[in-house]
């Protein structure tokens, strides 16, 4: 098929579909945005008119104002502009993340944005709990990520990952340390708060971290009770489970914990040596990305031939593809991980004690 044809091809201000003159989660300030999520890589301040999934539109106000001018479509609601059906369908990521179904002409194409799907585990287990779970769609072209796009990426079955995660909370708590489980704040924290036992001892969270729980409880998600560290005595902090963002570690905030356990929650902590670079006592692999069987599943289930490759690993993402006969290239994105939201969060102020 002629480039020509294409449906979303790379521009300098990002992902652009011509015959519908917008962009999908362009980088640089443009007229029309689709907006598959809310993390800072993928929705960017400065567009004149956004449009997201409607369980975003909380955590895209909150991050980038509210008085934004956003249009918000329900999971498979369509929409026609300039001769394009454009329709949001879920992604699994986290709040309100949304895969971009475009149709033109008899073409489909997905833009996936940031996904995850269950790999080698029972999917009806280890979707997301904070969110609506992947949908397959059938498409001729899909636009897939790749941040953990190596076979050594195999997240552990999730009921697994969270006893892991409340065995050491309990432990903590039966020695009167607190621990404190790093998470990027939008998103990673939520699932970890969703998933963990809140018997075990009271939760506190960084400010950074409410303000989205916020969001997320006003959609609907149901979070555990969290209370302000100003609230608790001595013994009841040495019973906490501390959730915050990473850029806390070392951080002043830190000094209302005497002698935490810490410890990492990410992806990342799949390779060997992270837990050591990150200076913590434990790493948890949990990831809001399909890993390497995820994606593969994911990729299947579209039935697309052509297959397009953005941010992460994508040369081995490509030659995998292709040597599966898949007509498969690769989009250079300016999109991140969740690493550019934690810096986000490093700014945010804590409420006055």
């Amino acid at each position: 098929m002629d480039a020509g044809d294409d449906l979303v091809i790379q521009r300098p201000e990002g992902l652009y579909c011509p015959p519908g003159d917008f962009y999908v989660d362009p980088w640089r300030p443009v007229d029309r945005a689709v907006i598959t999520h809310a993390h800072a890589d993928h929705a960017r301040p400065g567009h004149a008119h956004y449009l997201a999934a409607a369980p975003a539109e909380g955590v895209l106000r909150t991050r980038l104002g509210a008085d934004i001018d956003l249009q918000s479509l329900r999971y498979g609601e369509a929409v026609d502009h300039r001769g394009v059906r454009v329709s949001l369908h879920p992604a699994g990521h986290v709040l309100g993340s949304a895969q971009v179904r475009l149709e033109h002409r008899g073409r489909v194409w997905v833009a996936s944005g940031d996904y995850f799907v269950a790999g080698e585990h029972d999917a009806a287990h280890d979707h997301n709990a904070t969110c609506a779970p992947f949908e397959p769609l059938r498409c001729d072209c899909f636009i897939t990520e790749s941040t953990f796009g190596l076979p050594i990426y195999r997240w552990p079955a999730q009921a697994l990952l969270f006893d892991d995660i409340n065995r050491w909370w309990q432990a903590n708590a039966a020695a009167g340390r607190a621990s404190l489980l790093m998470g990027y704040a939008f998103g990673k924290a939520q699932r970890l708060l969703a998933g963990v036992d809140p018997g075990i001892g009271p939760i506190v969270v960084h400010g950074a971290v409410e303000t989205l729980n916020d969001a997320y409880r006003a959609a609907g998600v149901a979070l555990p009770a969290t209370v302000r560290v100003d609230r608790l005595d001595k013994a009841s902090l040495g019973r906490a489970l501390v959730v915050a963002p990473p850029s806390v570690q070392n951080s002043p905030w830190l000094r209302r914990f005497p002698d935490p356990s810490d410890a990492f929650a990410s992806g990342w902590m799949q390779l060997r040596g992270a837990r050591r670079r990150r200076s913590v006592d434990r790493g948890f692999v949990v990831s809001d990305h399909a890993d390497w069987p995820g994606l593969q599943r994911a990729i299947r289930a579209t039935g697309a031939s052509r297959v397009i490759v953005t941010h992460g690993y994508e040369a081995v993402m490509v030659r995998w593809l292709q040597a599966q006969g898949l007509d498969a290239g690769a989009f250079a994105t300016e999109y991140g991980d969740e690493t550019d939201d934690d810096a986000t969060a490093a700014g945010a102020v804590e409420p006055a004690a």
